[in-house]
């Protein structure tokens, strides 16, 4: 918007007009109808096109919002360590204070933004002694000309005052700015949190899922075993072949390969989630390294409708904090089309000897309004409104961006969890019909009723898919925890009510910029 301007222009340089009020009165008119002003466009939020309800099968069974499963989501699956683990990353994540570092950067550039609302006063102090030449004058009798040097002494204290009035809102719109950014830096902190915890739960559930399958391997390699012996005998006997000597041997073999494998996965994960700790790689073996069950947990979640995505996920908020911040700059480039109405003065004292420096008779003063207008600068400042119309645009596209990854993560997640709980049923099934498999052929094979290849390929097909059911267990739970985590779970919304919050035209969306 534009304001309404009342001056007298004098041209004195050919980049700068300098305007000379006629009358005080005027000057306090325009300051009085000029207050409300603030050039540029006012923010809007973007507009959110969400469906009302989700395409996936929702998680079974399923339960009524509440926002405390999603603060402390992985309190669900009832393991202190899990938890003790959570807090300590918490406390103690370098990614998340290096995020909380970055809140009081903004909050500080808040204050920058802040201060250029009020005046100025500088203090000042100076001692000067110079000498110079005085005009030739004659002696008595008017024949000799001779230059006198004189010395003198200055000495100066005062005050310097000066304050730019923000009648276009430049000022304003730069504070504007400032609070947006600092929201957007609040939300980034918030998405640090979601994302640690996830990351701290995906993890710990990877280690125990990595033990299990050891485990399992272990107890497969402890059965291939007593079938290569009962082989080894039965050959020794003369009831079976060296070709079957050999297969049970492979067999043994080829499982004992893959433990290695499992345990090094194993050590890797626990320095992984040494270092979410921010501690060094090694400092939790020994407390991780017994082996546990894998988490789980009933496959439900707190899912809500999309439209709750805008208030609850972190980079949804740091994205549409991102498209206020852009509006209000271009509010500020907006203000450098119009003049800069500033009001200075000073006062102190000046005198040429110590001795009188200080008496009433030495004070001096001044004080004036200016107003400078730059009338031409090549485009610059057209160019510079341009450039932040182009960079808001930049920013919505960033919003629609943002929510649509946001909602097929969602989307992704509930699939995937439904279908995985259809593959575990069946894995499970499998693996019971195998592990009868096993025992048949075992019995018919020292029987004589069939060939050693059928207990090779059942006890094969049994450490197979118990090695798939335990994949398939962990699979629920990380699943359950990438739909908590795509959800916005992990920090608390109370936090909107620790001052300076400010609401959102979304309903029960609002941005706090403090932290807990």
């Amino acid at each position: 918007m534009t304001c309404w301007r009342c001056y007298v222009l004098k041209v004195s340089h050919p980049s700068l007009v300098q305007i000379r009020w006629v009358l005080w009165p005027g000057f306090l008119l325009c300051l009085i109808m000029a207050a409300g002003c603030a050039v540029g466009p006012d923010f809007k939020p973007p507009e959110a096109q969400v469906p009302a309800v989700w395409a996936g099968p929702a998680p079974l069974p399923a339960i009524t919002p509440a926002e405390k499963d999603l603060t402390r989501w992985w309190a669900v699956f009832d393991d202190n360590m899990l938890a003790s683990l959570v807090e300590q990353a918490v406390e103690s994540n370098l990614d998340l204070k290096f995020a909380e570092a970055r809140v009081r950067q903004a909050r500080a550039a808040r204050g920058i933004a802040e201060s250029f609302l009020g005046p100025t006063l500088d203090a000042a102090a100076s001692y000067q002694r110079s000498e110079a030449s005085v005009s030739p004058t004659t002696d008595a009798g008017g024949l000799n000309e001779r230059t006198v040097r004189v010395t003198t002494n200055q000495y100066f204290a005062g005050f310097d005052a000066a304050w730019e009035l923000d009648l276009f809102g430049g000022v304003r719109r730069s504070i504007e700015a400032a609070d947006a950014d600092l929201r957007a830096s609040v939300e980034a902190r918030r998405d640090v949190l979601v994302t640690l915890t996830a990351e701290v739960a995906r993890n710990y559930i990877d280690l125990r899922a990595f033990q299990q399958r050891i485990a399992i391997a272990q107890q497969n390699l402890q059965a291939q075993k007593h079938s290569a012996k009962l082989t080894r005998q039965r050959f020794e006997g003369g009831f079976a072949s060296g070709l079957d000597v050999a297969n049970a041997e492979a067999q043994v073999a080829t499982t004992a390969a893959v433990i290695p494998l499992l345990e090094a996965s194993a050590r890797q994960t626990i320095y992984s989630l040494s270092v979410l700790l921010s501690r060094a790689p090694a400092t939790l073996v020994q407390e991780l390294a017994p082996a546990l069950a894998i988490p789980t947990a009933p496959p439900s979640a707190p899912v809500g409708v999309p439209s709750d995505l805008l208030r609850r996920r972190p980079d949804i908020r740091q994205a549409e904090a991102g498209v206020h911040a852009a509006t209000a700059r271009i509010g500020v480039a907006e203000a450098d089309l119009f003049p800069r109405f500033m009001i200075s003065g000073s006062i102190g004292l000046r005198a040429s000897d110590l001795g009188s420096w200080l008496d009433w008779t030495s004070r001096l003063w001044n004080i004036g309004p200016s107003v400078t207008w730059r009338v031409f600068d090549m485009g610059r400042v057209r160019s510079d409104i341009a450039q932040r119309e182009a960079l808001q645009v930049q920013s919505l596209i960033v919003f629609q961006k943002t929510l649509l990854n946001a909602l097929q993560e969602v989307e992704a997640a509930l699939i995937a969890l439904s279908k995985e709980q259809e593959h575990r049923k069946a894995l499970g099934d499998a693996v019971a019909f195998n592990r009868k498999a096993v025992d048949l052929s075992i019995r018919l094979y020292t029987e004589g009723q069939t060939d050693f290849l059928n207990v090779l390929q059942a006890q094969r097909a049994l450490f197979l898919t118990q090695d798939a059911l335990a994949q398939s267990t962990q699979t629920i739970s990380t699943n359950l925890v990438a739909l908590y985590k795509a959800l916005g779970g992990g920090w608390d919304t109370q936090e909107e009510g620790q001052g300076g919050s400010q609401p959102s035209s979304h309903a029960g969306l609002s941005h706090s910029p403090t932290f807990p």
